[in-house]
């Protein structure tokens, strides 16, 4: 009881709720607008009690370096939790693709989670993505990266930023997303080129057919069944996508560690 009223805890105490509530500003699932934000701050608050206990930090003293072990906090919280929803993006990505093939671009939606606009195709792959991270346990997973992030990250550490290994592995990270965007929207993609193939080919050999009239309806059609077909391959690009996010978080903890 004692240990909880003594003053001298509350710098560390702070340090790591300032990390915890970073964490929440940014990553999937818990940075969401339709979670109230007294929840947030009333998680990230017990979650850091209980963290505290397991922190293995002496007293900081309130200097003039304590305002700069703060700024790093909140940057180690904010970038871990970017890096992955830059991941989770290229679902956005991919359905931006497929749209502007099936002439569904210009038909956005609101993302009531976000706050933003996004592709319809996009916005349906994107819910069953989170669907399925919530039925494997990945919030989980995602809390445990926040609580073992201390292993690879000590609090009473500065971020090394002067070999720029962690700018190119942010970059890396873009690469990457948009690699994995690529892969989960080139089947239905290269369906519908083939269907534009082949109505420029009967454009040519039946000109009284107007292609424009019969395409975009002929598109959503095929768009539609090659993502009827697609759902299963789908799952397992969602997988490793997750995969890959977990990994790229490990591996900023790393950097930011100075491993």
């Amino acid at each position: 009881m004692l240990d909880i009223i003594n003053l001298a805890s509350i710098p560390v105490f702070l340090l790591i709720f300032v990390r915890v509530a970073a964490f929440f500003v940014t990553l999937p699932l818990f940075s969401y607008r339709t979670i109230p934000t007294p929840f947030k701050i009333g998680f990230s608050f017990f979650l850091a009690f209980i963290m505290y206990y397991t922190v293995d930090a002496s007293n900081i003293p309130l200097d003039e370096m304590y305002l700069m072990l703060l700024i790093k906090e909140a940057i180690v919280g904010l970038m871990v939790g970017l890096i992955a929803y830059i991941i989770l993006a290229a679902i956005q990505i991919a359905g931006g693709f497929i749209d502007f093939q099936m002439g569904f671009a210009i038909a956005n939606v609101i993302d009531p989670q976000t706050g933003a606009q996004s592709p319809l195709t996009g916005q349906y792959f994107y819910i069953i993505a989170l669907l399925f991270l919530l039925s494997v346990n990945g919030h989980h997973l995602l809390i445990d990266g926040i609580f073992y992030s201390y292993n690879l990250i000590p609090i009473d550490a500065f971020i090394p930023f002067q070999d720029g290994s962690i700018i190119e592995f942010v970059i890396d990270t873009f690469n990457q997303m948009f690699l994995i965007a690529f892969q989960m929207s080139i089947p239905i993609v290269g369906c519908l080129f083939l269907v534009d193939v082949a109505l420029g080919i009967i454009a040519r050999t039946v000109p009284q057919l107007n292609v424009f009239v019969v395409g975009l309806p002929l598109k959503i059609l095929v768009s539609f069944i090659v993502i009827l077909l697609f759902l299963s391959l789908y799952v397992v690009l969602v997988r490793t996508l997750f995969e890959s996010m977990f990994d790229s978080i490990h591996g900023l903890m790393q950097l930011f560690g100075g491993a």
